[in-house]
């Protein structure tokens, strides 16, 4: 199986709160920031707005790139290899709607210092990247 590529959207309120996602269906019950794969011919910052867009139907600007995580927990514990392309993206206004109920049984803004459990391994060490100016964090399943 090949290795994925995705991206993983930070979105940040005024009150600096991240948005989460509880999953549902795939990588559930983990609480995520919302991303997905990268489609082909598509750039990291495309694949972020189009995945904000379409989980949550925020729209949000200027996603940039801030780090990088290789998901080797998941793969140990999923069988799924992916790597992603953490972002940071302009929260304009509005607030998440569930658009994919299937995916996501809710969204709520929360502390990046107090996370929800379970959490994602890309959202926790995204959201690592970002609180510590990091880009990228060596993953433990490395060592294995």
């Amino acid at each position: 199986m090949a290795v994925k590529v995705g991206v993983g959207v930070i979105i940040a309120n005024p009150q600096g709160q991240v948005l989460l996602g509880k999953r549902c269906g795939s990588h559930a019950p983990f609480w995520s920031i919302p991303g997905g794969h990268v489609e082909e011919g598509e750039t990291f910052e495309q694949a972020a707005i189009r995945e904000v867009e379409e989980e949550t139907g925020l729209i949000v600007t200027e996603p940039r790139l801030i780090g990088v995580t290789n998901n080797l927990a998941t793969w140990l514990d999923e069988g799924i290899h992916s790597v992603s392309m953490i972002m940071v993206a302009t929260y304009v206004r509005g607030e998440p709607q569930l658009r994919e109920p299937e995916k996501c049984e809710q969204w709520r803004w929360c502390n990046p210092q107090r996370m929800p459990e379970p959490c994602f391994e890309a959202c926790r060490n995204g959201i690592h990247l970002w609180l510590n100016g990091e880009f990228y964090l060596p993953s433990a399943a490395n060592n294995a």
